[in-house]
């Protein structure tokens, strides 16, 4: 499909959504950034309809803005439902969303269940859809250690994941907007696997942070414990170009 489409990216204005807006409009399609700033909330439906008028393609990379269980559960499944009835009303021909590696394996995180809710709603729905299923991000790093920290020390799961560049998201994510509709899944993740506890304790070095890293094979990540295959994307994922090591250097020199 290499005709003009007009694509709405709901959470445009974060850090996959900018990335996504502006690839998305080098290739010339009519690309409108959605977010509550520009008066379009999915939580109460505010500005669906109009934003959506026209559009061919949606792409959900919106987050919640609280993480608590309850809240989070809440806000992605209201969300969901508001924003599929108004591609529905509007004739959307392909919703795209942006989900997480493994969701469906760690029940006990609030988080990861209030996405895999999401992931049933698209299914659900009569709408054509692809969810892209992402590893976290090495943007995650800061955030990862900042949560695990007590005073100097970072208590972190040995667990493997294999985190990806927010940039390699964002073209998985632009490919996918402007291909057919797969009613299915993809997953995305990073050239490499590499542990929780290892991934902080690099970045950390990278940027001269004192704390120290504990491996603690019990620690919890949001809300869960992690194994080897927690985390980890399948056979047949598309992997980033980019390194972590590569990636340090860039965001850290």
């Amino acid at each position: 499909m290499n005709n003009k489409m007009k694509i709405v990216v709901i959470g445009g204005t974060g850090l996959i959504g900018a990335k996504l807006v502006n690839n998305l409009r080098q290739r010339s399609h009519e690309v409108v950034a959605a977010s509550p700033s520009s008066g379009v909330n999915t939580f109460t439906g505010e500005g669906l309809a109009e934003v959506l008028t026209g559009a061919q393609v949606v792409v959900d990379v919106a987050n919640a803005p609280s993480w608590e269980d309850k809240a989070v559960l809440e806000f992605f499944e209201t969300a969901g439902r508001n924003l599929l009835a108004a591609e529905a009303a509007t004739g959307v021909r392909h919703h795209v969303a942006l989900s997480i590696v493994g969701a469906d394996r760690l029940p006990a995180s609030g988080y990861l269940r209030a996405k895999v809710a999401q992931e049933n709603l698209i299914k659900a729905s009569k709408i054509p859809f692809t969810i892209v299923r992402s590893t976290q991000f090495f943007e995650f790093a800061k955030g990862i250690a900042q949560s695990a920290t007590e005073g100097q020390t970072v208590r972190l799961s040995p667990g493997f994941m294999q985190p990806i560049a927010a940039d390699d998201v964002a073209a998985a994510l632009t490919d996918v907007a402007v291909a057919e509709p797969l009613n299915g899944t993809v997953e995305v993740a990073g050239p490499e696997p590499i542990r929780m506890d290892e991934f902080a304790r690099r970045f950390l070095s990278a940027t001269r942070d004192p704390r120290k890293v504990i491996t603690e094979v019990h620690a919890l990540y949001f809300g869960t414990e992690l194994n080897d295959q927690s985390l980890t994307p399948g056979d047949n994922a598309r992997l980033g170009p980019t390194h972590y090591e590569e990636w340090l250097s860039r965001s850290t020199s």
